[in-house]
């Protein structure tokens, strides 16, 4: 719910916006100094020289090292600390909880499925029975979040947002649900019970709904490859050479069918995004080809980066706004390539981690929608939205409590 609450809070008093829509970072903070008490107090300070916590830290370091380096002055480089760093603080204070309190896993599933409820009924809602603009009531407009989107300015694809800051945001958060969904089920952890089964069927209903209006691609591709992943990590030693494949033909003959139909309306306007129609000048994928030549540009120029806050939304604050439409490109621009190499290193670190424990239904799914979200990262700055980012990476500590238990 933070993009509402801080759209509609901020519309009220404008004069606290960015106080309003930084609670969850200040919440952060108190969080931290409680974790730096409670660790103190049960004698496990040796918590914070794991690994994985040792290499975050480096990494934010290395933010504050770099901070003077833009010049774009004191708003954009918070804005840019904050969006760089509160979903890698995240992680730590909820690996940290973990590993104090690990009897608190349940409830952190449960928090996470009855924030996905108000998600996607949400988004049911805009499909099927609210105005597909009604989230300009509460202050959504082009000075805050757009309440909506369209496929290149055809009004018969509205791409819709859902609770989030955006169409792209809520097809990557559909594709984690999803994939979670997926390995839940096939690790026969749904109980048979009715409201279990009711609520397994409205966030497999929400998520396709979700994912499908959300007209992403790279989140339907990202969901394809994760839930892919969790069949095949769950099947590997059953399936014959034989049923290997049948599925690559299978799959090769999707890829064709897309091929020759490449043409049709549908085709071009759901999955290319190429609306034959349309009178813009330019298109969405052409947007996207600029942005990534833009940013290995850049990347080659720049080994130390640009500097925190030059690039996405906190640039915006210093008015040299620039957008890179790439994950790893957009760590680059801001932090350099040491940064890149940090970020890409605590990401596969977690994800071994993951690996590791797949029996574990929980660390499959987040693994699997981990590589979905790495791909959707290749076209969008995914972890740059906040609902996504914090979500994903705190399931990721929650995923590992296994581990921490099994230690113990």
């Amino acid at each position: 719910m933070h993009a509402p609450l801080s759209v509609g809070l901020g519309t009220l008093w404008p004069n606290y916006d960015l106080l309003i829509k930084s609670w969850k970072e200040i919440l952060m903070l108190i969080a931290g100094v409680i974790a730096i008490f409670l660790l103190y107090k049960t004698k496990q300070m040796r918590l914070l020289r794991d690994p994985i916590i040792v290499v975050i830290g480096i990494y934010a370091v290395l933010h504050l090292i770099l901070l003077p380096y833009n010049n774009g002055g004191l708003a954009s480089s918070a804005a840019g600390l904050m969006i760089d760093l509160r979903y890698l603080f995240f992680f730590a204070l909820v690996y940290i909880a973990m590993r104090l309190y690990p009897s608190y896993r349940k409830m952190f599933i449960k928090v996470g499925v009855a924030g996905a409820l108000i998600v996607l009924i949400f988004a049911l809602l805009q499909v099927f029975i609210l105005p597909y603009d009604v989230l300009k009531y509460i202050g959504y407009n082009k000075n805050t979040i757009i309440p909506y989107l369209v496929v290149d300015k055809n009004y018969a694809f509205i791409r819709i947002n859902s609770t989030l800051r955006g169409p792209n945001p809520l097809g990557a958060y559909a594709c984690m649900v999803l994939v979670l969904i997926v390995a839940a089920v096939s690790n026969h952890k749904i109980k048979k019970e009715k409201w279990s089964l009711v609520i397994t069927t409205i966030l497999s209903a929400g998520g396709v709904v979700a994912l499908w209006a959300s007209y992403s691609r790279s989140a339907m591709v990202g969901m394809i490859a994760a839930i892919v992943i969790v069949i095949v990590a769950i099947n590997m030693r059953r399936l014959s050479p034989r049923v290997w494949g049948v599925i690559g033909v299978v799959i090769l003959i999707l890829f064709s069918g897309l091929f020759m139909t490449s043409n049709t309306k549908f085709v071009s306007n759901v999955l290319l995004h190429d609306n034959p129609d349309s009178t813009s000048i330019s298109n969405s994928n052409e947007d996207h080809i600029s942005s990534l030549k833009d940013g290995m540009n850049q990347l080659i120029r720049q080994p130390l980066g640009a500097g925190i806050g030059s690039t996405g939304s906190a640039s915006i604050l210093s008015g040299k706004t620039e957008i890179i439409e790439n994950q790893y490109l957009f760590v680059a621009h801001e932090v350099g390539w040491l940064g890149l190499l940090l970020f890409v290193s605590i990401f596969a670190a977690i994800l071994l981690k993951l690996w590791d424990l797949r029996k574990d239904w929980l660390a499959l799914g987040v693994f699997a929608s981990g590589i979905g979200l790495a791909l959707i990262g290749l076209l969008l700055p995914v972890w740059v939205d906040d609902t996504v980012a914090i979500i994903w990476w705190g399931l990721a500590a929650i995923a590992l409590s296994p581990v921490i238990e099994r230690h113990k």
